[in-house]
């Protein structure tokens, strides 16, 4: 290993014990990998990447904000320059991203699987082009050989209610050893707010179901049959990306007759309550996975798509979104309680993205635990803009201080990208080197069967029982 780079052995780790710990408990564990956006038909082609542009650029809105700021051109970016220049034009910018987490990230990605351990830039990037994509035409670099050289055990894909998972049915039918299902995102139902685009989904609902939606009832009973579909197809995970949980969730039998009237009339008239139209379906939502016994997911705090010249241009994910200053605990605390005072809560993670309430999720896990489910309700790992090093630290030190740590179902990678595993090990680096030097600053048990034991849970054996 080159002397020349900071990614040594011992990355991250800033005491011998948090070393032990790491190479002795964390780093061969396999990966539960329960939330990412990896294309799901590349996975059942086992596609074969011509360049390491496609697998390592395409889709990556982290890089692509990092590369316009830096003053490259969207045309090598996301426009119609060649692999080769965007991959060149990438590595001129890596140099200049020390300090933000695609500096650590990038070169571990390049170190894993590829074996690079020089720094990527201007200067060595003809060679590190060239390595890689002689690599990438082995078959243990085509999408199923990079899941199994990571060891990822489960794949958690991210799929629209009118899916007809035909890509998973594909993948059920291998023999990878990789278990890659399905889960059930249904955000474009509740845009009700935007009467065409609603409409156009509506229509797709209609479509995949059979049922013609003239009601409420017969909206609930079309989203009901994918709910089921999506299971008998393996799912067991729903997911929603939402700036704020509603704050109302009942629709007035007034509000369900102008529904009834909207749909009718093809959404030419706005719909009056956009907001608890979308709290009414996402309760009734949430009691159907709690009867099917699925674990439900709530990306809070995005603000998407402020800019519109580029989402245009791009579409959505174009790496035009931050962190939302929308108040968050009132509203959750209300949905969850309806769901709990029932019994129809279900094993539920809370991502936040906003730094400010990492304090404020914490606790509000804590307000729902059932004394039956170790850790029903998860405060989910550092999301986005916070699954950095820092943020990662801050959403492990608010757990701690405010719920109970060795619970935790620890890392996932939220990624489009089939090289990010790196970011399972950058997490697992991370947690060893908290237990590690706090272990050494006599604030833990000196005990490494006993602290390894609890690292292990957080990094592989809570997500294998929960999930």
């Amino acid at each position: 290993m080159s002397a020349n780079t900071i990614f040594s052995d011992n990355f991250l780790l800033q005491t011998n014990t948090a070393s032990r710990l790491y190479h002795g408990y964390a780093k061969s564990l396999p990966i539960i990998d329960y939330h990412n956006h990896l294309p799901q038909q590349q996975i059942a082609e086992n596609k074969q990447f011509d360049n390491i542009t496609q697998v390592w650029l395409y889709g990556d809105h982290y890089k692509w904000r990092a590369m316009r700021a830096l003053g490259i051109t969207e045309n090598k970016i996301t426009g119609s320059a060649s692999d080769t220049e965007k991959f060149m034009a990438w590595a001129t910018c890596l140099p200049k991203t020390v300090r933000n987490p695609l500096f650590h990230w990038s070169h571990m990605e390049l170190q894993n699987p590829f074996g690079i351990h020089q720094y990527l830039n201007a200067q060595t990037a003809s060679s590190i082009y060239e390595t890689c994509n002689q690599q990438l035409q082995q078959a243990n670099f085509s999408t199923v050989g990079l899941l199994q050289q990571f060891r990822v055990e489960l794949v958690g894909t991210t799929d629209d209610p009118c899916d007809d998972l035909v890509f998973h049915q594909q993948i059920a039918l291998g023999n990878s050893g990789i278990k890659v299902l399905p889960s059930f995102r249904p955000d474009k139902i509740f845009n009700i707010g935007h009467p065409e685009a609603f409409m156009a989904y509506l229509h797709q609902l209609e479509n995949v179901t059979g049922i013609t939606v003239q009601s409420f009832a017969q909206l609930l009973e079309a989203l009901a049959q994918r709910v089921q579909y999506f299971h008998l197809h393996g799912c067991r995970i729903a997911d929603h990306g939402l700036a704020q949980m509603p704050a109302n969730f009942q629709l007035s039998s007034a509000e369900e007759s102008e529904f009834a009237n909207f749909v009718n009339q093809r959404g030419t008239t706005p719909f009056s309550n956009p907001s608890a139209f979308a709290g009414a379906v996402l309760l009734a939502l949430c009691k159907m996975y709690h009867a099917q016994n699925w674990v439900q997911q709530f990306h809070l705090g995005a603000i998407r798509n402020t800019n519109t010249r580029l989402l245009q241009l791009l579409g959505a994910d174009a790496g035009v979104d931050s962190i939302g200053d929308d108040r968050q605990a009132n509203a959750l605390a209300a949905f969850l309680n309806a769901l709990d005072k029932t019994n129809q809560l279900a094993k539920t993670i809370l991502y936040n993205l906003n730094p400010a309430y990492n304090d404020v999720f914490a606790t509000m896990c804590g307000n729902f635990q059932d004394g039956e489910t170790v850790g029903k309700i998860q405060f989910g790992s550092g999301w986005w803009f916070l699954d950095q090093k820092d943020g990662i630290e801050k959403q492990l030190d608010s757990l701690s201080n405010m719920g109970i740590l060795s619970t935790f179902v620890g890392m996932t990678t939220d990624s489009r990208s089939f090289l990010s595993y790196s970011r399972h090990d950058y997490f697992r680096r991370i947690v060893c080197n908290i237990f590690g030097n706090e272990m050494e600053a006599g604030l833990l048990p000196n005990d490494e069967l006993w602290i390894g034991e609890i690292v292990q849970n957080i990094c592989y054996f809570n997500a294998k029982k929960y999930f």
